[in-house]
């Protein structure tokens, strides 16, 4: 382990101590893997169980869990809850993986917890992840927060974030990634996203293609007598369509018409989810007015800070930001890119991954009319863009090959007109190092 001893170090030097001294799965990708809960339940034992101060909802899928985290966040926001929200990875700050009220922690927060902390976590030797979700919830009990909505990092029975016990749990859904760890086929997969299901437990199943998949929760939720809510049974939902404005039409059971902010064709997957726990809370005794319901949908980007979701970042031509990069994602992102060029005149894909994905398969899914600027991101886990470009080319796709995702931008923006659209995506990391490129947006405050 490489230990700096850094002492009296400024949030910028603290980051980097971080990076340099526990693995960080962002960046390294399989090296950084730790499963299992010792070094987590460590951690929080030294700190006192601080998860036991608030209330946590407990949030795992292979798809859609960060939407539904921020727009649950955003909802009990409105409510006039204190909120507290961890997500990962961040895209350009570390600070946005932890949130109170949508405010990043603050920069001496978190050069304190690793100042206090470093002489019990160095021998401990965790991972990054499961160091910054012990700060998350530390920083949560520090904050008084009522709720912390809490995202899984990978799977659910081994992440580190499965220390707690929350009121609710919530799978959004299954589909292929991280099979590595994971599991290859779909109920291996299914096995760890249960393994957040706890004792007496509720939880919220969202979309299940796979009747494998079903059997693998019902038999987890019945051994833990856990109450088992899908969904697809719900009926919160009556009506959704993508208006014109990119914004979301819902009509819903509970709270009447409401309208999503978010944008791109699995948002309405995600708003049937996050209505389905809603009438849970408010069944839980959790105060939820509809007032505070369409305050959370209308405006949950400028409460949460949520980025890179069908994110809109220029006009003329219109660029978008997403960050969806497996199979799963991208059967509702070429939906959306089919819809969005009935009014277009071109599309331009920039388009990166990382090393450890699917890529024949997702680029199977990716439109076949665009014009093509293959690239890779600034960390170690960008597959090269020259690999990239090789699998590109075998399934019949042309484009250009460009060292930088800033180079790849240039080019693409220097190409397009004003009526056509230009897509940046493929890679979390990606959009992470485009987003700071265009002017106007805020990452760092």
């Amino acid at each position: 382990m490489n230990v700096l001893h850094i002492k009296n170090m400024t949030y910028e030097e603290t980051v980097q101590y971080l990076y340099a001294s526990v693995p960080v799965f962002q960046h390294q990708g399989a090296g950084a893997y730790k499963p299992g809960l010792e070094r987590s339940e460590a951690l929080d034992n030294y700190l006192q169980n601080p998860h036991t101060a608030y209330r946590t909802i407990h949030v795992a899928g292979t798809n859609g869990k960060g939407s539904v985290c921020h727009l649950l966040a955003a909802i009990l926001q409105a409510c006039g809850y204190t909120v507290g929200l961890y997500t990962s990875p961040h895209l350009v700050d570390f600070r946005e993986r932890i949130r109170v009220n949508g405010r990043k922690i603050s920069r001496e927060y978190v050069v304190d917890f690793v100042e206090r902390t470093k002489p019990f976590f160095e021998p401990l030797q965790p991972s990054f992840f499961e160091l910054t979700s012990t700060m998350a919830l530390d920083y949560f009990r520090y904050k008084k927060v009522d709720f912390a909505i809490i995202e899984t990092g990978l799977g659910g029975r081994l992440d580190s974030t499965n220390i707690i016990t929350p009121i609710l749990s919530i799978i959004t859904n299954v589909s292929p990634d991280h099979q590595k760890f994971l599991g290859e086929t779909l109920p291996e997969i299914a096995t760890e996203k249960a393994g957040i299901i706890k004792p007496g437990i509720p939880v919220i199943i969202g979309e299940v293609d796979s009747e494998e998949v079903v059997e693998v929760f019902k038999e987890r939720a019945n051994l833990l007598e856990a109450p088992m809510y899908w969904v697809g049974d719900q009926d919160v939902l009556q009506e959704s369509y993508l208006m014109d404005t990119g914004e979301w039409y819902f009509n819903s059971s509970d709270y009447g018409q409401l309208f999503g902010q978010l944008a791109g064709a699995v948002q309405a997957r995600n708003a049937d989810t996050v209505l389905c726990t809603l009438r849970l809370l408010v069944h839980m005794g959790v105060h939820i007015p509809a007032t505070a319901v369409r305050e959370g949908f209308e405006h949950v980007i400028e409460l949460t800070g949520l980025h890179g979701r069908w994110e809109v970042v220029q006009q003329e031509p219109c660029v978008v930001c997403d960050t969806g990069h497996n199979e799963g994602a991208w059967v509702f992102l070429r939906r959306h890119l089919e819809a969005e060029m009935k009014r277009r005149d071109r599309l331009h894909m920039i388009i990166g991954m990382a090393n450890d994905k699917d890529v024949e398969n997702i680029l199977s899914l990716m439109p076949d009319q665009a014009f093509y600027y293959f690239t890779q991101a600034s960390v170690e886990r960008a597959m090269p863009v020259k690999q990239l470009m090789g699998y590109a080319i075998m399934q019949g796709f042309s484009g250009l090959m460009c060292d930088s995702v800033e180079e790849a931008v240039q080019k693409a923006l220097a190409a397009a007109g004003e009526n056509d659209l230009v897509f940046i995506g493929g890679s979390t990391f990606v959009v992470a190092d485009a987003l700071p490129l265009f002017p106007g947006q805020e990452y760092n405050s």
